[in-house]
């Protein structure tokens, strides 16, 4: 059975298994560090009763106004430990973080667009694609992404999730 807590500091040097899937990003430590300083409680670990880290999520809170949102920037399940839940768990947490902690209007993640396992899996979670983002993901294996998003109470009409009907570049996003 897998418990989930609190991402802290020392489990960033035990998570390799966790981020050796290629489609996971992996970021350096400056930047893991930044989220569980601003945003603890959007970071959270899976792990095995023997201690094995089996998953995390990181998020954070940004926009403004009717823009005002949860963020998924990393949620990831090693290999092993995938079809059992844990990412179902993790989302959950974020999306009620989001809720209740946040009072946001929605919550939105970026996915490739050739990851169909992910973006099936977000889709039965209730998120549904936004907007395309060319070129979002830079460097030798440049894509697009879709920006997914799933409203939250606060927004009473859904109006964040209504699509843009068609491709953004980067630049054009609200926030980084």
């Amino acid at each position: 059975m897998a418990s989930m807590r609190r991402f802290v500091a020392d489990d960033i040097f035990t998570f390799n298994n966790v981020n050796l899937d290629p489609l996971t990003e992996t970021y350096n430590l400056k930047f893991y560090f930044s989220y569980l300083v601003r945003w603890p409680d959007y970071c959270a670990i899976s792990e095995s009763p023997s201690g094995t880290k089996m998953g995390y999520i990181i998020g954070k809170a940004e926009g403004k106004d009717k823009l005002w949102h949860g963020h998924v920037t990393a949620v990831t399940v090693a290999p092993e430990y995938r079809h059992i839940g844990l990412a179902t768990r993790m989302m959950k947490l974020l999306e009620e973080v989001s809720e209740k902690v946040y009072n946001t209007y929605f919550v939105d993640l970026f996915v490739r667009v050739s990851n169909a396992v992910a973006i099936g899996m977000y889709k039965k979670f209730g998120y549904s694609v936004y907007r395309q983002i060319r070129n979002y993901y830079m460097g030798p294996n440049e894509e697009d992404a879709y920006d997914m998003r799933k409203a939250l109470p606060r927004d009473v009409n859904k109006e964040s999730i209504i699509p843009v009907g068609r491709i953004v570049e980067a630049d054009e996003l609200e926030w980084s």
